[in-house]
This record gives structure tokens, C-alpha cells and sequence, in this order.
């Protein structure tokens, strides 16, 4: 039996697992976050997954949309809400996300989805990260999150695509919950969330 197919099996019963398990605090996220971005507790987006195939992904949503006087988002820093920080810090934001492991467009470890804008950015080998189903965490993860380069991550996403085994699954999913309740690897160089991908950083 290849790993593939048990990889599949052990996503789909985690996420309905989890999901039953954390319920109660999925509701009481979503009750907090629905006040605080006036009635819209999740951020769903197209993101690309397995062979560039595009999904909707969906998270809570931890920033608010407020505008300057032009009409222009304010920097993701000054729209973090205090109950978003919380959310983010302790990884809670990505429950939802579930949801894209049980319907297949996601598994739980894989590198993670990234923006549709990045694909025509990407060289060949960068574009290898699609060769697998994206995660919830991953390699990249594990090994500074937020606090790495674009360069770093993905390299340590192909890496996974080219070791992808149960044993570096289960490596991967300790150190994550590790990682969490150290709340490690948030922001880079004290920035909440990574600048842009432009093709080059």
C-alpha cells in the first residue's frame, strides 16, 4: 500500500477528528473574530494547490479592513486585531482549513498554499512545491515559518516533495505542535506577516 493512499486516509480521519474535538473553541473563534471584523469572521481565497490546481481556502480572518483616507488597506501590521493577534499566535487561524483537507485540497502537512499571483513568479524548480498537495504546516514551518527568506522556504518545500514519507510526516506534525505552544516563527524580523513574493527575495 503506498503512502500516498495512507497519507489521504490519516488526513481525512485527523481534520474530522479535530474538528470534532475543537468545536467549542471553532465557535467561540468564530463568535469573537464576527465581532471584531463587524460580521465577517472568515478570509476565504483562491489559492493554487496540487499541480496548480485552484482552490478556495479558508482561515479565520485575523485583519480588519480598514482604509486610509485614499481608500487603500492599511500595512496588515496596523489591521491585526487583538483577538486576530491571539488567533494567529497560537495557529488557531488555520482550523478552519480542515474543512480543505476533508474535500482533498489540502492535507494536513505539505507546503503551505500560497497566493495565485506568485505562480507565473516562480523558476522551475520553485514550481516543484506543486507536486504534492499543499499543508496545513510543513517542512518550511517547522524550520522558522514567518522568520525565513523566500529563498529558504522554498527550498524546504521542494525538499519535502522530494522526502515526502510517514516518518518526516510525523517529524513535522511534533515539531509543529511544539511550535505552537511556543507560538515560534510568527513574523519576520518582527514584521507579523512575510512581505510580498516579487520573483527575487
Amino acid at each position: 500500500m503506498s503512502y500516498k493512499f495512507v497519507k489521504r486516509v490519516l488526513d481525512t480521519l485527523f481534520a474530522f477528528s479535530i474538528l470534532i474535538v475543537t468545536l467549542p473553541l471553532i465557535v467561540i473563534v468564530t463568535l469573537a473574530l464576527a465581532i471584531a471584523n463587524r460580521g465577517m469572521p472568515f478570509f476565504v481565497q483562491p489559492r493554487p494547490g496540487k499541480d496548480e490546481v485552484v482552490f478556495r481556502l479558508i482561515k479565520f480572518k485575523t485583519m480588519n479592513d480598514v482604509k486610509d483616507n485614499e481608500g487603500n488597506l492599511l500595512p496588515d501590521d496596523l489591521r491585526i486585531t487583538t483577538i486576530g493577534n491571539f488567533v494567529r499566535k497560537y495557529s488557531l487561524d488555520e482550523l478552519p482549513q480542515m474543512v480543505n483537507v476533508l474535500f482533498g485540497h489540502m492535507s494536513l502537512i505539505g507546503p503551505r498554499p500560497l497566493l495565485v499571483d506568485y505562480l507565473p513568479l516562480y523558476d522551475k524548480t520553485q514550481k516543484r512545491r506543486h507536486e504534492v498537495r499543499p499543508g496545513i504546516t510543513g517542512w518550511a514551518q517547522v524550520n522558522g515559518r514567518n522568520s525565513i527568506s523566500w529563498k529558504e522556504k522554498f527550498e524546504y518545500d521542494v525538499w519535502y516533495v522530494d522526502h515526502v514519507s510517514f516518518s518526516v510526516d510525523a517529524s513535522i506534525f511534533a515539531r509543529t505542535i511544539k511550535k505552537v505552544f511556543k507560538a515560534e516563527g510568527i513574523g519576520a524580523s518582527g514584521v507579523k506577516t512575510m512581505p510580498k513574493f516579487n520573483g527575487k527575495n
